[in-house]
């Protein structure tokens, strides 16, 4: 089993940039693939990002490309989602999570949650 905890999200303008971490408790945690999920108020979560166990590989839905990048310190037990060049279609609650399968595209595979973080982008 693992916890995650997010944070770094906040009110920002467009155009800024904001970083993201999961932090994860367990000793387990490299063996899980982490992905990035956002809710935008009204509207379904989306998988907006993910990475691999190892980090070699990662997924991006075509809205961020280009403009976030996901990595992970296994060390440090944590994910970052680097998010730049901030659009006001960016704010939603940002959540991340955790699963066992290699296909981190595979939505049935997140298993853990964390609370969430919220981002706000202003015009």
């Amino acid at each position: 089993q693992v916890v995650l905890v997010e944070s770094g999200g906040g009110l920002v303008q467009a155009r800024d940039s904001l970083r993201l971490s999961c932090a994860a408790s367990g000793s387990t945690f490299s063996t899980y693939g982490i992905g990035w999920f956002r809710q935008a108020p009204g509207k379904d979560g989306v998988l907006i990002a993910a990475i691999t166990s190892s980090g070699s590989r990662t997924y991006y839905v075509d809205s961020v490309k280009d403009r976030f990048t996901i990595s992970r310190d296994n060390a440090k037990s944590t994910v970052y989602l680097q998010m730049d060049s901030l659009k006001p279609e960016d704010t939603a609650a940002y959540f991340c999570s955790a699963t066992v399968l290699g296909d981190i595209t595979a939505l049935r595979g997140y298993t853990y949650w964390g609370q969430g973080t919220h981002v706000t982008v202003s015009s």
